[in-house]
C-alpha cells in the first residue's frame, strides 16, 4: 500500500510539527482565502486534527473589494468543506484605506477572524496561515527595498501569539501539487497576477522571476534562510531593548537622554521608536527615528520634533517627552518659542 502524495506528506508533515506540544482537544483555525496554499493547509490540519484529536475550522474573510467577492467567498468555504472541515464561518468585513488598501485589508481580515475564534472559544486555540516559504522570500525583499531594520528583514514569524504559519519552510509548488492530489479547486485571485497589480504582485509575476533567472533557483530558499537567522538575532535585540526600557525610564512618560544616549546604536533606535509608538505615534520611519536620535544624542537646542499622527518628541530638564502636540480641543499645550532643555544638576550633559 503506498503512502500519499509526496506534496500531501510534506503538508502535513508541516502542521503536525508547527503544533507539536499542543493540547489533545485543542482548536485549530485555518485562515481559508481559497487560494492553493490555505487549501491545502485546510486539507493537512483536518487530517492533522482528525489522527492527533484536534478539533479543525476554517474561517473565510469576504473582503467585499470586488464584484464577485461573496461568490469567491462561499465557493472557497466549499472547498474546505471538501478537504475535511465541517465548521466554516465566512466573514463579511469593511476594509478601510489607513496604511494602503493592502494593509487596511490585512488589518480587517486579522481582526475579524480574532473575533470569530475568541466567540467560538474552547481549548487553547491556534490560528492557522498559509504562508509559504515564497511569502517569506517576497517580504523580505521588500523588506530591503524599503530600507527596513531587522525585524522587517527577519520576514514573517513561524509564530506570533496564537497565530502558526506552518508552511514557511514549503514552496508554492508543494500546495498547487498538494491540492491537485486531493482534487481540491483553489481560486488564482487575479489581483497576484498582474504586474500592474498591488506591489507584491509585481514582485511575484517579475521581480522574482528574474532574480531566479539570473541567480538560480537556490535565491528563494536563500532569502528565507537569511530571515530565519535574522529572526533570532531580532528577538535578541528585542530583548535587550525590553531591558533598556526599564533602566532608562524617569517616570512612566519620561525618559533620561544621558542613559538614552549612552546605548549602542542598534538598541537605542530600537527603543526610540518603541517608545513614540507606544505612546500612541503611528509607525516610525527612518527618518523619524534619525531625527529622535539627533535629539538625543546630538542636542543643540532644537525643538520638539514631530511625529506621525499628531504627536511629537521634546526635551525638558535632561529628559526626552513624546506626548501628544495637540490637546483634545486642538490647541496647542504651550508656545515653544525656543529650546526647552535645561540639563538636569550632576546629569552627564
Amino acid at each position: 500500500m503506498t503512502g500519499p502524495h509526496p506534496a500531501v506528506a510534506a503538508t502535513r508533515h508541516a502542521v503536525r510539527e508547527a503544533i507539536d506540544g499542543s493540547e489533545f482537544g485543542s482548536r485549530l483555525w485555518v485562515a481559508c482565502s481559497g487560494g492553493p496554499d490555505s487549501l491545502a493547509l485546510a486539507a493537512a490540519a483536518s487530517f492533522v486534527g482528525h489522527k492527533y484529536g484536534y478539533l479543525v475550522g476554517a474561517i473565510v474573510v469576504d473582503h467585499g473589494l470586488q464584484e464577485d467577492s461573496a461568490r469567491v467567498a462561499q465557493a472557497a468555504a466549499a472547498q474546505a468543506r471538501r478537504a475535511g472541515i465541517a465548521t466554516v464561518f465566512v466573514e463579511t468585513v469593511t476594509v478601510g484605506r489607513d496604511g494602503g488598501l493592502e494593509a487596511a485589508a490585512r488589518a480587517a481580515r486579522y481582526a475579524a477572524i480574532e473575533e470569530r475564534v475568541d466567540a467560538e472559544g474552547g481549548r487553547s486555540p491556534l490560528i492557522l496561515t498559509g504562508h509559504t516559504m515564497d511569502d517569506q522570500a517576497e517580504t523580505v525583499l521588500l523588506a530591503l527595498a524599503r530600507g527596513s531594520g531587522a525585524r522587517a528583514l527577519a520576514g514573517i514569524p513561524p509564530r506570533r501569539g496564537r497565530i502558526v504559519r506552518p508552511f514557511l519552510s514549503l514552496r508554492r509548488d508543494v500546495t498547487v501539487a498538494a491540492c491537485a492530489a486531493q482534487h481540491l479547486e483553489p481560486w488564482y485571485d487575479p489581483t497576484n497576477e498582474g504586474e500592474f497589480g498591488p506591489r507584491r504582485s509585481a514582485l511575484r509575476t517579475t521581480v522574482m522571476p528574474a532574480l531566479v533567472d539570473v541567480l538560480g533557483p537556490g535565491v528563494v530558499s536563500g532569502l528565507a534562510r537569511s530571515a530565519a537567522l535574522l529572526q533570532a538575532d531580532a528577538d535578541e535585540l528585542d530583548r535587550q531593548t525590553r531591558t533598556a526600557l526599564r533602566v532608562t525610564a524617569a517616570s512612566d512618560d519620561q525618559w533620561r537622554c544621558d542613559q538614552l544616549a549612552s546605548l549602542p546604536d542598534a538598541i537605542r533606535s530600537r527603543l526610540l521608536k518603541l517608545l513614540a509608538e507606544s505612546a500612541g505615534a503611528a509607525p516610525l520611519g527612518a527618518t523619524h527615528v534619525a531625527a529622535l536620535t539627533a535629539l538625543v544624542t546630538q542636542y543643540k537646542g532644537q525643538g520638539a520634533v514631530s511625529l506621525p499622527g499628531g504627536f511629537e518628541a521634546r526635551r525638558e530638564y535632561g529628559r526626552l517627552i513624546i506626548d501628544r502636540s495637540l490637546d483634545e480641543q486642538g490647541e496647542f499645550r504651550r508656545p515653544r518659542s525656543g529650546p526647552t532643555d535645561t540639563s538636569d544638576p550632576g546629569s552627564s550633559e
